[in-house]
């Protein structure tokens, strides 16, 4: 069973999901591609939501909770991907981002050996089920634009002056 609990965090509604001791959801909950990219989870961990509390998913909750407080810039909870090679290589770069710095998806496709995938890197960013933790806000468009993200472009930019250290979040956002 994948053991799942809802988080209501600044920015909006999360899902959160844990499987053998490892994080591997903590997505928007109103994502539009919600139904998606539960399926994919699922099937790829071949087992079934199941609503409760996990070891991972306390620990989860604690870390969420300081990184709003602006008291954790990185995280140390253990985490299983599931997607295919190419996501999964993307999902591992966006870990590389440091707190507080934004890359275009231009140079993540370059950072990956292949500059041309702008596109496909794109479309990896999007399917990450583990955001704020694969902090896929950090990327932003070749002109320095927000664009595209699951929880809505107005949470990426709460994340984003979150770490920054603009007030933005901490005055109400929602």
């Amino acid at each position: 069973m994948i053991q799942i609990q809802h988080y209501e965090s600044p920015c909006g509604e999360l899902i959160l999901g844990s499987f053998e001791g490892k994080l591997c959801l903590c997505d928007w909950m109103f994502e539009k591609r919600r139904a998606s990219i539960d399926k994919r989870i699922q099937k790829a961990l071949g087992a079934d939501y199941e609503e409760g509390v996990s070891d991972v998913i306390r620990e989860t909750i604690i870390q969420l909770d300081e990184y709003f407080a602006r008291q954790r810039k990185t995280f140390d909870i253990p985490l299983v991907f599931t997607g295919t090679e190419f996501q999964n290589s993307v999902w591992q770069e966006l870990l590389d981002i440091p707190y507080g710095k934004t890359v275009s998806y231009g140079e993540l496709a370059k950072k990956l050996g292949n500059p041309k995938a702008v596109r496909a890197v794109a479309a990896a960013n999007g399917a990450n089920p583990i955001s704020i933790f694969v902090p896929c806000h950090r990327v932003i468009g070749g002109n320095h634009k927000l664009v595209g993200y699951g929880g809505g472009l107005e949470a990426k930019k709460g994340l984003l002056d979150l770490e920054m250290g603009v007030q933005s979040l901490l005055n109400g956002m929602r």
